[in-house]
Parts: C-alpha cells; structure tokens; sequence
C-alpha cells in the first residue's frame, strides 16, 4: 500500500515565481511598451494591473504550500476558456449562420 507521502509526490506541484509578474512590470515601463499603447490606446499604461498581479504574487509567498496549491487551483478552474467547444451539429448551424449567404448564386 502506499504511503500518504507517496500519494503527495505523485501529484504535480507548481513553483510559484514571481519573476515574470516582475518581467511583465518592467517591461510596462520601457519605451516601447508606452508607445505601444499611446498608439494603440492613445494613452499611456500606468501598469497598475502589473502592479497588483505582482503585489499578488508576493503575497501568496507567504501562505503554505497546500494553500497556494488550493489558491491556484481555484484561480485555474475559474478562467474562462478562450475557445467555445461546439458539437458537430452546433458548429454546422453557427457556420451556416455566418457564412452561409457565401454559397448562394449571385
């Protein structure tokens, strides 16, 4: 029979790094960045999004292992899914609704 630690190891564990929230502050900041957005936006970015998710970041490094583990699987069930998954049938009707006047006769 296995040991609870055994059970414990075999689930994969996420190092928390804080360097790229870091990275991702650092480059809000350069010039390129800013003139990305001002020409996008036209306005600057005051990175304060970058800002909080570091803050964030740092602040999870001081709560146990598990609760990081429990934190971020909550934060990772959560996310909405960037694509929508159709049936066959729903994918067939969605296209049909879009592009079907492409099939008809000019």
């Amino acid at each position: 029979m296995a040991s609870a630690d055994e059970d414990a190891s075999s689930i994969p564990r996420r190092r928390l790094s804080c360097t790229t929230c870091f990275n991702a502050l650092w480059f809000c900041y350069s010039p390129v960045h800013q003139m990305q957005q001002y020409y996008r936006l036209g306005v600057l970015d005051n990175c304060s999004g970058k800002w909080n998710v570091l803050v964030d970041c740092l602040a999870l490094k001081t709560k146990r292992a598990s609760e990081v583990q429990e934190i971020l699987e909550t934060r990772e069930k959560a996310k909405h899914h960037i694509w929508s998954f159709r049936t066959p049938e729903e994918a067939s009707s969605h296209w049909k609704k879009l592009f079907g006047h492409l099939d008809e006769p000019e």
